[in-house]
């Protein structure tokens, strides 16, 4: 037994003692003005279609999307970021359903603009991997490669229908190289300077993209790992990180977030512009996986894992969990 004056002088338990304790001195804090809300619109359906690998989350119809977004808006989320699933049959090796202006992603921006206006910012997957019959996120070569030029090209006219949509902020996703500045070109060449580029600047060739495939009813075959990043390497998100500032950048995002905070730490550390991170499929899927379980308490793991992510240095996080935990934090 410890006397006055002896070991332990210092006693930093002080400061966890209660609720209201741990409360003041906490050093990170999550607001629901940090989240972002990644959500799936498939075209032709009347109900909404639960994806099975993402209990809880569904692919919706027009409607209920719109329904979506104002619960978003209600909650106090900042943005939702828009995923478009296209009919059977819609699909082609130029993903050109992408770039239709009618085509299911744009019609769900202009419905979710007309629904909520300038109250919620309205996001947009620049990607064709959704609408390409092979489900890489390029057209591709005669050798069956991804073909980055060209595919350039068409990043360039899908930048452009989606702000033309009403999308306030595009996500050009694909990791072409080159891909922020031609999107940036595309988009003030249409005088449309005001939509901005979250650039999805850091995006590994992850295993945990899996539940995510269904979600967008994924046709690839094979893997992305010729343009997705290596997971064991560290300076390439940095060069892609600086290259894509030097595009034109105005957000930057890291993709998956779980995994890699040691890299988003580096690249918040790095940027001098605001940096987001993805939750994605596979890690919000382990979750309620092991929540149904019965191994882990959902509620505290899932506020467990987003702080962690605000604490590595997101400024935003997108998570499918946004709406659920920003009526929590409220």
């Amino acid at each position: 037994m410890s006397t006055y004056g002896s070991f332990p002088g210092t006693r930093p338990r002080r400061l966890r003692s209660t609720p209201v304790m741990r409360r003041m001195v906490a050093e990170t804090r999550l607001h629901p003005a940090d989240l972002i809300l990644p959500a799936f619109v498939r075209e032709g359906v009347s109900e909404p279609v639960p994806i099975a690998a993402m209990p809880g989350v569904v692919q919706h119809t027009r409607d209920t999307l719109k329904k979506a977004a104002a619960e978003a808006v209600e909650a106090g989320v900042s943005g939702i970021m828009l995923f478009g699933v296209p009919e059977d049959g819609k699909k082609d090796a130029a993903g050109t359903a992408g770039t239709d202006p009618d085509g299911i992603l744009q019609v769900a921006l202009r419905d979710v603009r007309a629904e909520v206006g300038d109250e919620l910012l309205v996001m947009s997957d620049l990607c064709l991997d959704e609408f390409t019959d092979h489900g890489h996120c390029g057209v591709l070569d005669a050798q069956g490669r991804v073909d980055n030029d060209a595919t350039l090209e068409r990043y360039a006219e899908m930048a452009q229908v989606q702000a033309d949509a009403g999308a306030h902020v595009v996500g050009p996703s694909g990791m072409m190289d080159g891909q922020v500045g031609v999107v940036r070109d595309a988009l003030d060449q249409i005088g449309r300077e005001d939509v901005a580029i979250l650039a999805y600047t850091v995006k590994y060739a992850s295993a945990f993209y899996g539940p995510f495939r269904e979600a967008v009813g994924s046709s690839l075959k094979g893997d992305r790992k010729t343009y997705q990043q290596d997971a064991a390497n560290v300076r390439d998100a940095m060069r892609e990180l600086a290259l894509d500032l030097e595009e034109g950048a105005d957000m930057v995002m890291v993709k998956p977030a779980g995994p890699y905070l040691d890299i988003l730490s580096k690249v918040a550390e790095a940027a001098d512009v605001p940096v987001a991170a993805y939750q994605i499929s596979g890690e919000y899927s382990m979750i309620e996986a092991a929540a149904e379980k019965g191994w882990i308490d959902r509620d505290r793991a899932i506020l467990e894992a987003l702080t962690g992510i605000k604490r590595a240095g997101a400024r935003n996080i997108l998570t499918y969990w946004a709406t659920e935990v920003a009526r929590t934090l409220r």
